[in-house]
């Protein structure tokens, strides 16, 4: 069920998104009815947002457990919005979001992911990281891979304002499931990646992206 504040939030926001940009959108089709991850790649801070208003049903996004214990209307707008809490002190407290995510995905839910594990610094599409596809084997869903293209250039790297590109920029396209069942955890990951590269159309480096720490925009 889609949390009001969510339905809400793609009705206002989502649709000054939608008309203001006009993002390409491209295989919506292939997500399955029932629960599944959406991995890919990771250009923008805009990227969650043109997700969230481009598909058509809630998506669970990651949020700093921070702000559940913060301020009270940070605390009503992640809970209202179906947010997942993550944990930046690492170890075992990231490993608890992943727990959080498990009965989303397997009551039919949709949680986004960028194996990625930050934003490119160049453009290119950088190895992927295995929890992606770990979680999708604890929860016994498909990945569904997809591409955006565009958004870096509608907010780039530490920019305060997002900026008007022409229309048709801005792309999602999305690619058919995979299963990540069987093989290898690494195998599995680097097939995801591959085919979040055919969609986005990025150069790939078979190597960890460097994590940005610009303050402010940090992922």
């Amino acid at each position: 069920m889609t949390p009001v504040l969510y339905r809400l939030t793609r009705a206002t926001a989502g649709r000054v998104l939608r008309a203001g940009w006009r993002p390409e959108v491209h295989g919506l089709e292939h997500l399955p009815a029932g629960g599944a991850i959406l991995a890919g790649n990771h250009l923008s801070v805009a990227d969650q947002l043109f997700l969230g208003a481009v598909v058509p049903r809630h998506i669970a996004f990651w949020a700093k457990a921070e702000y559940f214990r913060g301020r009270r209307l940070a605390r009503v707008l992640v809970r209202g919005l179906g947010a997942i809490p993550v944990e930046r002190a690492g170890g075992r407290a990231v490993l608890t979001a992943f727990d959080a995510a498990v009965p989303v995905l397997r009551a039919g839910g949709l949680v986004a992911v960028f194996p990625e594990g930050t934003r490119s610094p160049d453009g290119r599409l950088y190895r992927g990281r295995t929890g992606a596809v770990r979680l999708a084997r604890q929860a016994g869903v498909p990945i569904v891979p997809f591409g955006v293209v565009g958004t870096d250039a509608v907010q780039p790297i530490d920019a305060r304002w997002p900026r008007r590109v022409p229309e048709g920029r801005v792309g999602y396209r999305f690619g058919r499931p995979v299963d990540v069942a069987g093989g290898s955890v690494r195998a599995a990951t680097d097939e995801v990646m591959a085919r979040i590269a055919g969609l986005s159309g990025q150069e790939y480096v078979p190597a960890y992206a460097p994590l940005l720490r610009l303050g402010r925009n940090r992922t």
